[in-house]
C-alpha cells in the first residue's frame, strides 16, 4: 500500500482560506483554515471541517466557476505524504507531514459545533504544530505564496488558468482543461508538404516556414528531411507537453545522421521573430523554447535530428521537475542484462509507491523518468538518484560498473545519475535519434519489459505515430503526478 498523501490548496473564494486535505480511505478528508497552517508552535489556527473531496481533486489548480460551490481560484500551495502519529479518533488527528513547506507533527482537534448564528452542522477545530525539530517561530503561510505544482502565485493562476473544476460533473471528469491541446498537422497541411519540390514555403500550425532540401536523405535507409518534417508535424501535440517552457538543446546533423553532428544551444539571428526563446540568467545563450508546434517543425528543418529539453523550466532553471535514470549499456552488456536492470528499477518504484515511466532510447539503452515537485535542486535530485541506483546495482554487481571512464568499466553497464544537472539532458520522449532508419526514443509500458519482441530501436519515425494512435501517450502519467522523492533507507 502506498503512503497516503496530503494537499493544502490556497483557495480564494468569498474569502481567502487554505484547504487542508488528508487522503483517508479513498477520499480527501478536509478542513478550511482561514489563516493557513503554520510551523509556529505557539500559534493555534482555527479550522472548520468541510465535506470530503474526491481524490481527483488532490492536484487541482485552476478556477472554480463563480456561483458554484467554492467559486474562485485555487493553487496547490503544498503537497506531500503523511503518516499517523497515533490512531485517529472522531475528534482528533495527530499526523506527521512530509511536504515541501509543511514538515513535522501537526494536530487537529475538534472543539465543538458551530456557535449561535452559525450552521449547527459545522464543526469547529484547531490546527497546531508541535514544538519539534521542524518548528519555526513566526512562520506565516502568506510569506510563501507560490504553488509547489507550477511555481505560480494565485494571481498568476487566476489570470491564466489551465484547468476548471466542474462540481456538477462526476469526479473523473470534473477537472476540465481550459486550454485546447495542440492538434497534429491536418491532412491538407501534410499534403501541401508532399506537393512541395525540394524547397518552398510550408504553412503549418498557422506559421510559414521556409523549408529546404526536402528530398535529402538524413538517415541511412532512405529517410528524408521531408519524412522528418512530416513526423515532427504529426507528433507535435504528443511531445509538446515535455518541451513547453523548457530550453531546448538541439543536436544538429545538417549533413545527416551519417555525418558528425554537433550541439546547438543558440537561436540563430536568422530565426523568425515568432519563435519562442529564453535567455539564461547569465545572458550567455538564448535557447529555443518549443512552446508551440510550429517551433518543433522549425527545429527539425534547422537540422535538429534529436531534441533534448532541459528537465527544469525556464521560470526556475535550477529546480528540476524530473529525476532521470539512464541505463547506459557497456560493450559487454547484452539486451537481456539491460532488461534485468530495468525490471529491478520497476520493482523499486513499485515498492516506493512512486510514479515513474520508462522509454527505450532508440539506440541501445533504457531511460526512466520520475516526475517531481519543484523544490529540490539538481544536487539533491542527483544524490537521490545515485542512492537509488547504487541500491539497485548492488543486487547485480556483476552487471554494473561505477567507473567514469568507459575503458575502465570492463564492458559493464553504468547507471548514470550524473545527467541530473543543470543544462545536462537526456533525449526527449518521442525524439528521433541520429541513426539508420530514424529510430525514436519511445515510451513503453512497464509490462513491455517482459515482451520478448521489445528492442531499444524497434520504433521509428515511420511506425511510431501509429503506435501512439493505438496506445496513446505512455508517458502521460508524468504530467499529472508531481511527487516528493521519499527518503531511501
Amino acid at each position: 500500500m502506498s503512503t497516503p498523501r496530503f494537499v493544502v490548496q490556497r483557495h480564494r473564494a468569498r474569502r481567502l482560506h487554505y484547504d487542508f486535505r488528508l487522503e483517508v480511505d479513498g477520499v480527501l478528508v478536509s478542513w478550511a483554515v482561514p489563516k493557513g497552517p503554520t510551523l509556529d508552535p505557539s500559534v493555534r489556527r482555527a479550522a472548520y471541517k468541510v465535506d470530503d473531496h474526491p481524490l481527483e481533486y488532490i492536484d487541482f489548480e485552476g478556477v472554480i466557476p463563480a456561483g458554484t460551490y467554492g467559486g474562485g481560484d485555487v493553487i496547490v500551495w503544498d503537497a506531500g505524504t503523511w503518516e499517523p502519529a497515533r490512531p485517529p479518533t472522531d475528534g482528533e488527528y495527530h499526523v506527521d507531514l512530509f511536504g515541501e513547506k509543511l514538515r513535522g507533527r501537526f494536530v487537529l482537534v475538534r472543539t465543538g459545533r458551530g456557535s449561535s448564528g452559525r450552521s449547527s452542522r459545522r464543526e469547529d477545530w484547531l490546527l497546531l504544530h508541535k514544538n519539534d525539530g521542524f518548528a519555526v517561530d513566526g512562520w506565516d503561510a502568506e510569506d510563501h505564496p507560490r504553488s509547489v505544482l507550477s511555481g505560480r502565485t494565485s494571481d498568476e493562476v487566476k489570470a491564466d488558468p489551465d484547468r476548471l473544476w466542474r462540481s456538477d460533473l462526476p469526479a473523473a471528469r470534473a477537472s476540465v482543461p481550459l486550454k485546447p491541446s495542440p492538434v497534429a498537422a491536418s491532412p491538407e497541411e501534410l499534403g501541401h508538404l508532399d506537393a512541395l519540390r525540394t524547397r518552398g514555403t510550408w504553412r503549418v500550425f498557422g506559421r510559414e516556414l521556409a523549408v529546404t532540401n526536402l528530398d535529402k536523405v538524413l538517415f541511412p535507409g532512405g529517410v528524408t528531411k521531408r519524412d522528418l518534417l512530416r513526423y515532427a508535424a504529426r507528433i507535435a501535440p504528443t511531445v509538446l507537453p515535455y518541451l513547453t517552457r523548457r530550453a531546448l538543446n538541439m543536436h544538429r546533423f545538417p549533413q545527416g545522421a551519417q555525418a558528425k553532428g554537433f550541439w546547438h544551444r543558440e537561436v540563430p539571428t536568422h530565426a523568425p521573430e515568432w519563435l519562442p526563446r529564453w535567455t539564461d540568467p547569465d545572458g550567455t545563450h538564448t535557447y529555443l523554447v518549443v512552446d508551440e508546434p510550429a517551433a518543433l517543425v522549425w527545429a527539425a528543418n534547422f537540422g535538429a535530428l534529436e531534441w533534448h529539453a532541459w528537465t527544469s523550466r525556464v521560470d526556475a532553471p535550477d529546480r528540476p521537475t524530473y529525476a532521470l535514470i539512464d541505463l547506459d549499456p557497456g560493450g559487454g552488456t547484452d539486451w537481456q542484462d539491460l532488461l534485468t536492470l530495468a525490471r529491478l528499477h520497476r520493482t523499486a518504484f513499485e515498492h516506493l509507491g512512486l510514479c515513474a515511466r520508462a522509454k527505450v532510447t532508440g539506440r541501445r539503452g533504457i531511460q526512466i523518468w520520475v516526475p517531481i515537485r519543484p523544490g529540490p535542486d539538481f544536487a539533491a535530485t542527483r544524490a537521490w538518484v545515485e542512492q537509488l541506483s547504487r541500491t539497485v546495482g548492488a543486487v547485480v554487481p556483476e552487471l554494473v560498473s561505477w567507473k567514469w571512464q568507459v575503458n575502465e568499466r570492463g564492458g559493464r553497464a553504468r547507471l548514470d545519475y550524473t545527467q541530473n544537472a543543470v543544462n545536462k539532458t537526456l533525449v526527449a520522449p518521442y525524439s528521433p535519434r541520429a541513426a539508420a532508419g530514424a529510430p525514436v526514443s519511445a515510451p513503453i509500458d512497464w509490462d513491455e519489459l517482459d515482451d520478448p519482441d521489445l528492442r531499444p530501436d524497434a520504433f521509428t519515425i515511420r511506425t511510431l505515430p501509429a503506435r501512439v494512435a493505438e496506445r496513446g501517450d505512455l508517458f502521460a502519467d508524468l504530467l499529472t503526478h508531481p511527487q516528493r522523492l521519499p527518503a531511501l533507507t
